[in-house]
């Protein structure tokens, strides 16, 4: 004869926070009260779905992540005003919560269009430029994070295709994602964050210091001082 099990008094039951799953429907409130309860793991809300991310590879991920977070470290350094991060978590609406790879972003105090959660943890609203690493086109970066960001008003999106070895660089022009081409010379020019320079064939190529050297001359260019004194004078006059 089966006994069951004595019944938890209502006040335990309601204490579990149940797991983040691949798939769940949620929430913006909801997901982040069950990411909260389960440190340690990498998990998005993007379009009301939450996606859990899987152990990844050095030569599907993590090198082309530490070479691009590389590349736009170099362009954070010289841009007083600009805030780079890796990894952050960001409120854009209540249905997308996702966490890029890497961004940059204008402070709120030198005129950037994203800030902070009143409790400090998160960035509030979307950043001026998103990086993401896929593995191929199929990926759901080029799909639903995609649009996330379009609504959402990032202003340029860099997605590193690695196994095509190919980058996808867009711009937000009248609510819209359009693809932006490299200059004649290889180069991708950033518009909404002036100096950002990249030679895309050597970053693939995984030739660094390449890479550098296109970043430095244009954190040197006679725009990327415009900029950097637009940044400032923002600053002093609030």
């Amino acid at each position: 004869m089966s006994t069951e099990a004595p019944a938890r008094p209502s006040s335990e039951i309601d204490s579990e926070i149940p797991p983040l799953s691949a798939g769940d429907r949620l929430s913006l409130e909801e997901f982040e009260r069950r990411y909260n309860a389960m440190p340690g793991i990498k998990a998005e809300l993007i379009e009301g779905v939450v996606y859990v991310a899987s152990p990844v590879s050095s030569g599907d991920h993590g090198v082309p992540h530490f070479s691009a977070i590389g590349w736009m470290s170099l362009y954070q350094i010289r841009t007083p005003g600009v805030e780079g991060g890796d990894n952050s978590t960001i409120k854009l609406d209540p249905r997308n919560m996702p966490q890029p790879d890497a961004y940059l972003r204008i402070l709120p105090e030198f005129g950037g269009q994203s800030g902070n959660t009143t409790d400090g943890k998160y960035i509030h609203g979307a950043p001026e430029f998103v990086a993401e690493i896929a593995a191929t086109s199929a990926n759901y970066d080029l799909y639903d994070k995609f649009h996330s960001y379009e609504r959402n008003g990032v202003r340029e999106y860099f997605v590193w295709r690695v196994w095509d070895r190919e980058i996808d660089w867009f711009i937000l022009r009248n609510g819209r994602f359009e693809r932006k081409s490299a200059g004649t010379d290889g180069i991708f020019r950033s518009e909404v964050l002036p100096g950002l320079w990249l030679d895309y064939a050597a970053l693939i190529a995984g030739n660094m210091l390449r890479v550098s050297d296109v970043a430095l001359a244009g954190t040197q260019s006679p725009e990327h001082a415009a900029f950097v004194e637009k940044l400032t004078s923002h600053r002093r006059a609030t």
